[in-house]
């Protein structure tokens, strides 16, 4: 609750008459206004507002970032009428937009939950007839069908007033005996309509237990991992915003990682077959996503560039979009595809049988995971170490690339069985390594879209404005490649420390 405002569940059988007279005989309770409210809440799909203890409102024209007891206001814009999705870039340059953009980054805020209602607002005046505090009753319904949710009581303070917010709190709260609100209106009425209040419900780890059958352990983080790969479909196919598509592939990625490093536990037929089932998701996935990445970076190439050059680059992002448009008509028919829909079904009816035990599985199925898990981080984390150990000045970058996407099959590896280990190991050992991985990223990426945008010179060259953009082009390029060089001038400092002797020995005395 915020400092200056309580808010109290009322129950239906309390009338006003009985607020009215536990406050007395120190204050009085004068009706102020009454009126009718109608508010839409708006959230990301998988609940960074929510997260970040914050929510948007849109309510008589305007909208609001308010604080998560929903009435403490961080930001507000003028705003005609609501919509099912709102991008910040939609936004008026101002407070609210930066506010919600430290927070929502690129995903698009959607309608969670819509309620209308009646609020009365009465004053509470001491004893020389002063308004000290105001108490806001609400009584809310859902939009639509119109059910129900609790009455409220709202105690609002009056600057300079607090110890009077503070003695008519007491009062309701001892002569009344009414609950403090634990759940916001919002969250109440969200969960009424089947949601879940903070997004989605496969954020967090999955909990696992030393000693427990490495083939019940699989199940449960393959099935984690399907979970997110069905819940982000729908919006990957609508193109609501572009994590969609990328979670959507993290949870494909995350599951290729398991059946790699867990493949011990499963028989070798079902193995093979979802393997190559997956891959082929993971590959027609990409290319809709690498454009997605360079369409999002723009903004960064324009502003690498003198302010003279960066409106040349123009003519490159429409080339981009018009190849995502294209792009996405193949991701569109590979995601509605009978392919993909009997690929998850086949898969969540693999692991109902992986989990009970009824199917043919590995020889490693029945070893407890803690066991089988340590093993696999041990090995790949030497790996790793020997790969990088390789690696100088004049190694070629696909040497860095495959120590990177070795780092990514650690990266889930710690993710996934960090419960089953102890943290001062864990912790320590994420950290170097997403360093690295952030330096092995940069530099890959700078490569990348480097090459790309060298590719697409005879294309842009064809454009009536093509002269120009070209020039941009050169230089983009070499500001790219010059990051690109940092990155690798970086990885040594930042190996070091992943393949320190201290880390090294951490790494062999908990993963063997």
């Amino acid at each position: 609750m915020s400092t200056r405002e309580t808010e109290f569940l009322l129950p239906e059988a309390l009338d006003l008459g009985s607020v009215a007279d536990s406050l007395g005989p120190r204050f009085a309770l004068a009706a102020e206004s009454r009126g009718e409210f109608q508010q839409t809440f708006f959230d990301t799909f998988d609940g960074r507002l929510h997260d970040h203890g914050q929510t948007l409102v849109h309510q008589a024209g305007r909208l609001a970032l308010v604080n998560g007891d929903g009435h403490s206001e961080i930001a507000s814009d003028e705003w005609a009428r609501s919509r099912e999705k709102l991008l910040v870039a939609d936004l008026p340059r101002g407070l609210l937009r930066t506010k919600l953009a430290s927070v929502v980054d690129v995903r698009a805020l959607m309608q969670l939950v819509r309620i209308r209602g009646r609020r009365r607002i009465y004053r509470v005046t001491d004893d020389q007839g002063k308004t000290v505090v105001r108490l806001v009753l609400e009584e809310p319904k859902l939009a639509g069908d119109g059910g129900a949710l609790q009455p409220r009581v709202r105690l609002v303070g009056v600057r300079g007033y607090d110890r009077d917010l503070e003695r008519v709190a007491r009062l309701i709260t001892k002569r009344l005996r009414l609950p403090i609100a634990e759940v916001t209106v919002q969250d109440e009425a969200v969960t009424r309509t089947g949601g879940t209040p903070g997004g989605c419900a496969w954020k967090g780890s999955v909990e696992l237990r030393r000693g427990e059958r490495a083939d019940r352990a699989a199940a449960q983080l393959l099935r984690r991992q399907l979970l997110v790969i069905e819940s982000n479909l729908p919006g990957a196919i609508a193109d609501v915003d572009s994590e969609f598509l990328h979670d959507l592939r993290v949870g494909v990625r995350r599951t290729r990682s398991l059946l790699r490093e867990l493949a011990a536990v499963f028989a070798p037929g079902p193995l093979e077959h979802f393997r190559d089932e997956f891959r082929w998701l993971q590959q027609v996935t990409g290319p809709c996503r690498d454009l997605d990445v360079y369409l999002l970076d723009f903004d960064d190439f324009r502003a690498s560039l003198a302010e003279s050059r960066a409106h040349d680059l123009d003519p490159l992002r429409g080339l981009l979009k018009r190849r995502r448009s294209l792009e996405r008509r193949r991701l569109l028919r590979a995601l509605r595809s009978e392919r993909t829909t009997q690929l998850l079904a086949d898969w969540a009816a693999f692991l109902d049988r992986l989990d009970a035990q009824t199917g043919p599985t590995g020889p490693a199925a029945s070893l407890p995971i803690d066991e089988l898990a340590a093993g696999r981080i041990g090995l790949v984390y030497r790996r790793m170490v020997k790969l990088g150990r390789r690696i100088d000045d004049d190694t070629p970058p696909e040497a860095l690339h495959d120590l990177r996407k070795k780092g990514k099959e650690l990266r889930y590896l710690l993710e996934f069985f960090a419960c089953l280990y102890p943290d001062q190991v864990v912790a320590p050992a994420v950290r170097s390594l997403k360093s690295l991985q952030d330096t092995l990223g940069r530099f890959q990426d700078r490569q990348v879209q480097a090459l790309l945008i060298n590719s697409l010179g005879d294309d842009v060259r064809a454009l009536d404005d093509g002269a120009a953009a070209l020039m941009a082009m050169g230089q983009l390029i070499e500001r790219l490649e010059d990051q690109e060089a940092e990155a690798r001038a970086e990885f040594a400092d930042r190996f070091s420390h992943f393949a320190s002797r201290r880390q090294r020995a951490m790494m062999q005395e908990t993963f063997g």
